[in-house]
């Protein structure tokens, strides 16, 4: 507890956390990614996605209510245990986490569980357009639960709606270029997937080494926080999703694409939208943190979604 007290008096600045040029590439990283994902989309997706639209409401529903009340359950009951002068800015990190839309990642990890790629992919464009409204707006509301007695403690929503219509530029340029060609937008939706490969690698490989004495020294409720927004997240959903019915395939792509956030997304939305901000390295923890468990916390549901759940599908007609 001592060195929890430590780092909230002196601040941790983005520079412990993430040195000038890794945020420079990490940005630049986000705004491929971001339009790799634009890129993925054809014409046909948005047909086939508005005449069977309920895996897109189911989602969106999870998406932006499931997930922010899930991380708002979490930090209350886990975070605030903590002196409140690392608790919230540590938490602020975690309701943007939540509250920010689905990434590529979630695509691949439907891909090797068997899950429906087509509407992952599509689900996954619509919460990003969608985010440009929800997330300022479940930050908003959260934000006022959660730091109603931190009077000075204030959330630069306006900093992160121009972030978020900065990185949705080149989502809508990939679309555009998937319609003119659809040869250039296979390659660069594919260039977008392996850059997000690239971007946790790089964060495995660089971050966690150089900041060891920073991860030795965060509380085991902040792990618990980064770990469980994912888990939880994707249990919940998919239980929901199989107690209306719908068809096992799309019940794990919906569970996937609720848990898993767009860790690039979180980052760099802090990055652009808290400079000078004194406590931007806590605020980057759980993003960070959560970018990296995340893809084991995939990994591990997938294993267990081809185990638990393929023999079953056989069985079951398609209800979506």
């Amino acid at each position: 507890m001592n060195e929890i007290m430590i780092l909230a008096q002196t601040g941790v600045s983005e520079q412990d956390v993430v040195t000038p040029f890794e945020q420079n590439l990490l940005v630049i990283l986000v705004f491929v990614i971001m339009f790799g994902l634009g890129a993925g989309l054809t014409p046909k997706d948005f047909r086939l996605a508005f005449r069977r639209p309920w895996g897109l409401i189911i989602g969106w529903v999870t998406q932006f209510g499931l997930m922010p009340l899930i991380t708002f359950g979490l930090i209350s009951l886990l975070l605030f245990q903590l002196p409140i002068e690392y608790a919230a800015p540590v938490a602020l990190g975690a309701l943007l986490m939540g509250s920010v839309p689905a990434g590529t990642t979630s695509n691949i990890f439907t891909y090797f569980s068997k899950g429906n790629l087509a509407l992952s992919v599509m689900m996954t464009t619509h919460s990003t357009l969608w985010a440009l409204l929800m997330t300022p707006l479940v930050m908003a509301l959260y934000g006022r639960l959660l730091f109603a007695d931190q009077t000075d403690f204030q959330i630069p929503l306006l900093n992160i709606i121009v972030t978020l219509v900065l990185l949705l530029v080149p989502v809508v340029a990939g679309m555009w270029i998937r319609k003119k060609s659809a040869n250039v937008g296979a390659v660069l939706e594919l260039l977008g997937g392996f850059v997000g490969l690239f971007f946790i690698v790089f964060l495995i490989a660089t971050w966690v080494p150089r900041n060891w004495g920073l991860l030795s020294t965060t509380p085991w409720q902040t792990f618990a926080v980064a770990i469980g927004m994912g888990l939880v997240g994707i249990l919940i959903a998919y239980g929901l999703a199989r107690a209306i019915r719908l068809h096992p395939m799309n019940a794990r792509t919906i569970s996937l694409e609720t848990g898993i956030q767009n860790g690039p997304l979180g980052i760099a939305i802090v990055l652009l939208s808290f400079q000078g901000n004194p406590d931007i390295g806590l605020i980057l923890i759980i993003p960070a943190l959560y970018s990296l468990f995340i893809v084991v916390v995939a990994t591990l549901v997938t294993f267990w979604f081809r185990r638990a759940n393929l023999a079953e599908e056989q069985k079951i007609p398609n209800l979506l």
